[in-house]
């Protein structure tokens, strides 16, 4: 009894729950989602796009991660809960894959090569220390949920923030060189591989055994194509800087046999992700109405138009030419509709919160 007493005076010290209590610990896939977007446009093309779109990906960044400090700095308690948790914990690795992947955008759309050094570093630690407090949490928990309420599509982040720092480390190496880079470059390739493969069974396990309501597959489901897309990104940079390391140069036939198994594997699910979608919102009717996790939704498209732009030079194969430039038009319009959504909840919260004039 004490203990319980002592745990809501605890709760009860801290700040009431407000939007900042409440603010979605994956909001930094808006970042991941428009730095490749950004990514996409400079390799097809589009010229200011990309820099439109890399600058909202620098402010976004900033902003969410001056929200996410916040919170922390206020609501502690609330925050380690989330991280914690099997359905929210992996959710907050989105800021390591949005720290690589703005630093990948930094170098390819506007030259800063420090800067994308700087923020593969960053990148790095936050995933030392998000992904294994998470891991750890809900390994050794006791109280623990069950498959179907424990488990979603923010797992595939494990394998999203993982290749995120090969994808980075492997467009830094011809200028960096150096074996230690290469050898980690190559390592998290693999890792990231591998965690897929745990989360997928899991997932799918789920998924063909469980009985699903449509209010229970939401955008994260996307990441399952988005989690391989990347992975396809990150073979492909290696392959593609395979004449720096002699230990690339001979993996590469192994690279890129894993290069092509990844995007097959991408392609299969989106007729799967489509579907899902139509089951929600067309056959049961669900609101399409925005929310945060849908950014989960405009990565996979945006990743999987540069992964496959990417890949075409680094494995030889020009059949590929047209779709790149298809895949990432499907993402520059749900980028669209999400970033008007976003605008349009912030301002409807904004006139909420406005005091009203007393008369």
């Amino acid at each position: 009894m004490t203990g319980t007493a002592d745990a809501d005076r605890v709760v009860a010290s801290e700040p009431a729950p407000g939007p900042l209590a409440t603010f979605f610990p994956g909001y930094f896939a808006m970042v991941m989602a428009t730095g490749i977007i950004a990514i996409g446009c400079r390799l097809v093309g589009i010229p200011v796009l990309d820099e439109v779109l890399y600058a909202i990906a620098a402010v976004g960044y900033v902003v969410i991660a001056g929200f996410t400090s916040a919170r922390l700095v206020r609501f502690p308690r609330l925050v380690l809960a989330d991280l914690t948790n099997h359905a929210k914990g992996f959710a907050f690795t989105t800021a390591v894959a949005a720290s690589e992947v703005l630093g990948a955008a930094s170098a390819i759309v506007l030259g800063w090569w420090d800067l994308a050094l700087v923020l593969w570093w960053i990148g790095l630690g936050l995933w030392a220390v998000l992904l294994y407090t998470t891991l750890i949490a809900v390994v050794l928990r006791v109280d623990k949920p069950g498959l179907g309420a424990g488990i979603n599509g923010t797992w595939f982040l494990l394998t999203v923030s993982t290749e995120s720092v090969a994808v980075l480390g492997a467009l830094l190496l011809p200028r960096l060189g150096g074996e230690p880079l290469a050898f980690a470059c190559l390592a998290f390739f693999c890792l990231g591989i591998v965690l897929y493969l745990i989360v997928m069974t899991m997932v799918f396990l789920r998924w063909t055994f469980a009985r699903l309501g449509p209010d229970e597959e939401d955008p994260p489901t996307w990441i399952a194509a988005g989690a391989v897309a990347i992975t396809v990104l990150a073979g492909s940079n290696l392959l593609l800087a395979r004449t720096v390391e002699p230990r690339l140069d001979r993996l590469a036939p192994a690279v890129e046999l894993l290069v092509v198994l990844a995007w097959a594997t991408a392609t299969f699910w989106f007729p799967l992700m489509i579907a899902i979608g139509v089951w929600r919102h067309v056959v049961n009717r669900l609101p399409l109405r925005y929310q945060p996790s849908y950014w989960a939704l405009v990565f996979p498209l945006g990743m999987y138009a540069v992964a496959t732009f990417r890949m075409r030079p680094a494995i030889g194969l020009d059949l590929l030419d047209w779709l790149p430039t298809v895949g990432l038009a499907g993402a520059l319009i749900a980028w669209t509709a999400t970033f008007v959504g976003l605008v349009h909840g912030g301002a409807r919260l904004l006139l909420r919160r406005k005091p009203r004039r007393r008369h």
